[in-house]
């Protein structure tokens, strides 16, 4: 066989490559899902004493996090800014609230530098018998944030992309060792 022609075998299996990887990459990154809320304290929709803090928990690292917490008439209960470590970010509440429902908006940006926003409501339970407070003047604040996108629950938890290209970068591997292995065998039987 001509040297052109063991070439041409290895231009084709480097371009068989180049076309494998490429549709495995272009049909892996809208499958791959951006962080979301896993778990919240309070719960969503709970009854609960009045918290010290509301704690969001995301299924993978977020950086700049942003919490408001509000009553139903708009005025804002959180105290200073979150804190977010790792997965976690923490929200101090001012004082202690009074029964009635709040709703928790956050904003978060997820590792990929995507921002992440959702809502959800829990009530704080009051004495039997007792009335949900009403709005005092001087009481309210500027109306809250209201995220309109909520986050989609992830695949699998975090580091799951990870996974995705060390596969990738293994089945590479494979594939030149495999393709020079034949180049090799082609070559030394002419």
């Amino acid at each position: 066989m001509k040297p052109g022609v063991v070439m041409n075998g290895a231009r084709a299996l480097v371009l068989a490559v180049v076309a494998a990887l490429s549709a495995v990459v272009l049909t892996a990154g809208p499958a791959q899902a951006h962080t979301s809320l896993k778990e919240s304290s309070p719960a969503k929709g709970a009854t609960v004493p009045s918290p010290s803090q509301i704690v969001l928990t995301f299924t993978e690292r977020v950086i700049v996090p942003q919490v408001v917490v509000t009553d139903d008439s708009g005025a804002r209960h959180q105290s200073g800014a979150p804190k977010a470590v790792d997965e976690k970010v923490t929200q101090p509440i001012e004082g202690t609230l009074e029964p009635g429902t709040y709703t928790v908006a956050w904003r978060v940006v997820s590792v990929d530098g995507h921002p992440v926003t959702g809502t959800y409501k829990f009530t704080v339970e009051g004495a039997p018998g007792t009335p949900a407070p009403s709005a005092t003047p001087g009481q309210t604040a500027p109306a809250a944030p209201s995220p309109a996108v909520t986050s989609t629950p992830a695949a699998s938890g975090s580091g799951g992309s990870n996974w995705l290209w060390v596969g990738l970068v293994a089945l590479v591997v494979v594939l030149l060792i495999a393709g020079a292995g034949l180049v090799r065998r082609r070559g030394a039987g002419r």
